[in-house]
């Protein structure tokens, strides 16, 4: 209903990493030994080495993990697609894989320091790559900027949100970022499902399908050696990035990453998480228990926000009560769709009212 509040009910109207900033607790417990250095690799679990790639923002850095198998590797996860990644590429092919081929690569999900080498390495060494159908076909429509995932999707959908007509301008100047850290895609895979049992380096792993940061995010956990390969869901010292996007405007994804989340509570007590970001670490019912603390206090704050405000409130409005410092570009692409998110979260639980103006802007209210 345009031009007034939608009426209050249970479903009254109503990605980025926010800095957790949080070190991790007494129950939360990282690995003693320090990250690989560029270019080297680090032995971490049975059959699994870590090698550590860099990115050109503010998160510095990705983990990738090699997995020995009888006749080479598998890979899971692939770096930014630039050329200092690919630099150390090169290296690891004459140190690290010590002539042995990477025979198959894994991909969590398509953001573009997971996937941004899997089409150039699936090349170089004639593999398969394994990702959901859901990251797959994202990936695609990200490059070709088709179903709403094109820049000016997004930038359209954040000027409806209230983002500054010069901050928007600025955005756009970027061009498609996600075409730069992923050149081209993988024009082939083979399908990973929720439930499904891959065998990596001799060992069964259960694909955890996740949801909320990505389409459909793989994360990889072996009961029998006690490892999560968990990509961007379970990081230990951030939290995961929680966004909106234009072809799913109206979305939840804080519950659906939340309710991801949950399953790895299942896990046993002491399985290693190897993360995508920050060290590998244990505790992950207490890791969980951090992260949904989190998002409810933010949500509380964002909520108290909303109800003293003396007029309706934009996303662009509430990104000071989430981001409690000055943001760049590329940072503050990620809190407008995290800000989205986190009113459409409070809007689909009853807690504001989402109101629709006529001429197309979004605002919410208490």
């Amino acid at each position: 209903m345009r031009g007034a509040a939608q009426a209050a009910g249970p479903r009254r109207e109503a990605r980025y990493h926010i800095e957790m900033n949080d070190s991790l607790s007494h129950s939360v417990l990282a690995i003693p030994d320090a990250p690989p250095a560029p270019g080297e690799a680090r032995h971490v679990a049975h059959g699994i080495s870590w090698l550590r790639m860099p990115l050109p923002f503010a998160l510095d850095h990705i983990n990738l993990w090699l997995i020995d198998e009888r006749d080479g590797y598998t890979l899971v996860d692939c770096g930014y697609g630039d050329a200092p990644t690919r630099a150390q590429w090169q290296r690891h092919f004459e140190t690290t894989l010590a002539k042995r081929p990477i025979r198959r690569i894994v991909v969590t999900h398509c953001h573009p320091d997971h996937l941004g080498n899997a089409a150039w390495l699936a090349a170089r060494f004639g593999c398969t790559v394994e990702m959901t159908q859901g990251e797959y076909l994202a990936a695609h429509a990200l490059i070709a900027e088709v179903a709403s995932y094109g820049p000016s999707d997004v930038l359209a959908l954040f000027a409806r949100h209230g983002m500054a007509p010069d901050h928007v301008k600025a955005l756009s100047a970027h061009g498609n970022r996600y075409r730069r850290g992923v050149p081209e895609a993988p024009r082939a895979f083979a399908r990973l499902i929720d439930g499904d049992n891959i065998t990596l380096g001799g060992q069964a792993f259960r694909v955890i399908a996740g949801y909320g940061h990505s389409t459909e995010h793989a994360a990889l956990a072996c009961v029998e050696s006690r490892v999560l390969i968990a990509g961007d869901m379970l990081l230990p010292k951030i939290s995961t990035n929680v966004a909106v996007w234009p072809g799913e405007p109206d979305a939840d994804p804080v519950a659906r990453f939340l309710d991801s989340i949950a399953a790895f509570c299942a896990l046993p007590p002491d399985t290693l998480v190897l993360p995508s970001h920050g060290p590998p670490f244990r505790g992950i019912a207490a890791r969980v228990a951090q992260l949904r603390a989190h998002h409810a206090e933010r949500l509380a704050e964002l909520h108290a926000w909303l109800v003293q405000a003396d007029a309706p409130q934009s996303a662009h409005d509430v990104i000071p009560v989430l981001f409690r410092r000055t943001l760049d570009v590329h940072q503050r692409f990620f809190a407008m769709g995290e800000a989205i998110a986190h009113l459409n979260h409070l809007w689909r639980e009853g807690r504001t009212t989402r109101l629709l103006r006529d001429d197309g802007a979004i605002r919410f209210t208490a």
